[in-house]
């Protein structure tokens, strides 16, 4: 299957994605697509050997749509500021003509001899600044998917054409020219103040990609030549110097510095960079020069995934929007239908045809399927751009949605909670020397524990005469005549250590000559900021479960240190995944955070699986969100910040379903009876035009979020 991300122009509300959709989706070879309006982009699955990207493209430009490679966003809102422009200079003085005697202000008097006929010339030149928005609404009528355009379209058509035959008659001095002109300068400026909003919604990924630096210190030939970035290849030789970008991501070579990876992975503190040290790419170089070998470079560097991976979420459709996109769809044809009923209704009970009209024409207008459709992605785009800003990446808006939604977070204990590094904690009695020097010859992984705290100790470590290993005991050997050993409690008795054992850490017993004379402690330590991210996750009223492999002694050792409510111990790696369905069968929505090959299945049976970007690809790959840090306070702000986007969504949704629950009953003249009150079709523009940026603002706001 390809997936690919394209740029689409020319939607103009939450219906035109829909019609996309909905056109492709039959198309055969096509397994997944989703288009938004808000980020003007379509993330699109399909098999290439049954449609080709070409015809996917020719199949949008079939209905009335560009496709565009690049962001074209800076040339789209300066074509749609000339447009506002162009036509309020032209309507302004219609508006002056028409209303200016109405309120006693002075009119030429040629003015007032050839009225019609300029309110025709300037009304005409209007509507052919904003031919395109007749163009694609008479197109979608034709084609019978009609969307917002069409609602214009029809509104300000019948506005114009009736006032044109009024004029050739001249039958009346009811005349529309003005208000068909004036809709479409409304229209124009709201269209124009949305572009402009649109546009700050999608600053993250903007900032995103302005971190990739343009051009690479190289050596090449024993010479060190500065090339484009894109000509870096792997294994290239890299010289970044102090205050330089780092351009791809590599390994160091040579040097020593402190690297400002904040742009990244949102860490305040520069992390120090040595021999052997993995960096990443668009970080800053702080103190020292730094000699780094080029492991990933293009698209496949950290930055070029994030970018792509926040691209994607932005395109893609949290749940609560269906239903948004579902009423989208049917609303411009139900708007069609209440506005012919009431002009009909209108002319029944006795009014006059110019008064139908103006019902006709003002519900057409008033209506706003757009403030619908920005509702769900303006917000989602802002949370995703705010997560990837603190290093963290959320995949899918889903993932957003289900967020605020988990119950219970199970978390993987080693590599997740825990170091997944064992280390030395305790010692009883002076014996790290002769335990270094024995375990200085075996290759365990806690044996190394104790030969690196006696390298720390700075421990003179004695040669060791007749080693030998015993497989599942310990080891032994000869210092000084003197038989000396470090090993189990099954092979050397004693009660030594017993109680450190209840605490889940492996106790190895020193002994002399068969005599036991102390006990080293080892345990995998705990995470920093695990503690502190289960006590918030608790204050937010989440469960905390711990799984893992291990006996189940050591789970509710750490499950005890670090307030976990739930152990589930010695379970299998295959396991891993039916223990996060059982707890699914219980009705819990399941978040599961790990960093192992052996996580990835139950992060994929999880409702929403958390990934640790310090781990595997494949665990990456497989959660929907990655914490870039290895921060466990992330997994709290990453649902705090679900919860965030989900109230404003919700605020959103509410405000455009209000806007046009009471918008169209007004104008369709449901308080003319009572109040005498009609609502005038340019205010219904007006209205309309600023609902959509209200909902975007709204959007906006969340740069607030702290």
């Amino acid at each position: 299957m390809e997936k690919e991300i394209l740029k689409i122009q020319g939607m103009h509300c939450a219906s035109c994605s829909v019609i996309i959709e909905n056109k492709l989706k039959k198309e055969d070879g096509i397994s997944k697509v989703s288009v938004s309006y808000a980020s003007e982009k379509m993330s699109i699955e399909f098999n290439e050997k049954e449609i080709s990207l070409v015809e996917i493209k020719e199949i949008i430009h079939s209905l009335g749509y560009e496709t565009k490679e690049g962001d074209h966003h800076e040339n789209n809102i300066r074509k749609l500021k000339r447009r506002f422009i162009l036509s309020f200079v032209f309507g302004l003085p219609l508006i002056y003509i028409v209303m200016g005697g109405m309120i006693g202000l002075p009119v030429p008097e040629i003015l007032e001899e050839h009225n019609i006929g300029i309110q025709f010339v300037l009304s005409t030149i209007v509507i052919l600044v904003s031919f395109n928005v007749w163009k694609v609404g008479l197109i979608n009528l034709i084609k019978l998917t009609p969307g917002m355009d069409s609602l214009i379209f029809i509104g300000t058509a019948s506005a114009y054409f009736y006032s044109v035959v009024v004029s050739l008659l001249q039958e009346s001095p009811h005349l529309y020219y003005e208000s068909a002109a004036f809709i479409l300068v409304f229209i124009a400026l709201g269209r124009y103040l949305e572009g402009v909003t649109k546009g700050k919604t999608s600053h993250a990924i903007k900032k995103l990609i302005g971190l990739q630096p343009k051009t690479a210190l190289v050596v090449r030939n024993d010479q060190e030549i500065e090339i484009p970035i894109f000509e870096v290849e792997l294994g290239d030789i890299i010289i970044v110097k102090p205050g330089g970008k780092i351009p791809v991501d590599g390994i160091v070579v040579e040097g020593y510095s402190g690297v400002d990876e904040k742009a990244i992975t949102g860490e305040s503190i520069p992390v120090e960079k040595k021999e052997g040290d993995e960096v990443i790419g668009a970080t800053i170089n702080k103190t020292g020069v730094l000699k780094i070998k080029a492991t990933k470079i293009g698209k496949d560097t950290m930055l070029a995934q994030i970018i792509k991976t926040v691209e994607e979420a932005m395109g893609s459709k949290a749940p609560i929007q269906l239903l948004a996109d579902k009423v989208s769809f049917y609303f411009v044809p139900a708007v069609i239908l209440i506005a012919i009923l009431s002009f009909f209704i209108w002319l029944l009970v006795g009014q006059s045809f110019v008064f139908a009209l103006t019902i006709f024409v003002t519900v057409l207008i008033v209506a706003c399927p757009c403030a619908l459709g920005l509702a769900t992605p303006t917000a989602v785009m802002m949370g995703t751009g705010l997560a990837a800003q603190r290093g963290i990446l959320i995949k899918t808006s889903k993932a957003l949605e289900i967020a605020e939604k988990v119950d219970i977070i199970v978390f993987d204990k080693t590599g997740t909670l825990t170091k997944g590094e064992p280390k030395v904690t305790d010692i009883i009695g002076d014996v790290l020397q002769i335990a270094g020097s024995l375990e200085k010859n075996s290759d365990h992984p806690l044996a190394q524990a104790i030969v690196q705290k006696a390298k720390e100790e700075k421990m003179e470590l004695i040669n060791i005469q007749n080693f030998e290993e015993i497989p599942g005991k310990g080891v032994r050997g000869r210092i000084k005549n003197k038989e000396v050993a470090i090993g189990n409690r099954n092979w050397i008795k004693t009660d030594l250590g017993q109680d450190l054992e209840d605490h889940g850490k492996t106790v190895m017993i020193v002994a002399v000559d068969n005599k036991p004379i102390g006990a080293i402690a080892v345990a995998d330590t705990l995470k920093e900021y695990s503690k502190e991210a289960v006590e918030t996750l608790h204050k937010l009223g989440k469960k905390v479960a711990i799984i893992t492999g291990d006996n189940r002694r050591v789970g509710e050792a750490i499950a005890k240190e670090l307030g976990i409510d739930e152990v589930l111990a010695e379970v299998l790696p295959q396991e891993k995944s039916a223990q996060i369905k059982k707890l699914q069968s219980g009705g819990n929505i399941v978040a599961m955070v790990g960093d192992g090959i052996n996580d990835a299945p139950a992060l994929a049976q999880a409702d929403l699986g958390i990934a640790l970007g310090s781990g595997t690809d494949v665990a990456i790959e497989t959660g929907d969100m990655v914490l870039i840090k290895d921060d466990l306070r992330d997994v709290v702000t990453a649902i705090d910040l679900s919860s965030y986007t989900i109230k404003k969504i919700k605020q959103n949704l509410f405000w455009a379903f209000f806007y046009n629950s009471v918008g169209i009953p007004i104008a369709a003249g449901i308080l003319f009876p009572f109040l005498g009150f009609l609502l005038n079709p340019m205010i219904a523009a007006a209205a309309m035009a600023f609902s959509s940026v209200s909902v975007v603002s709204n959007s906006l706001l969340m740069k607030r979020y702290r």
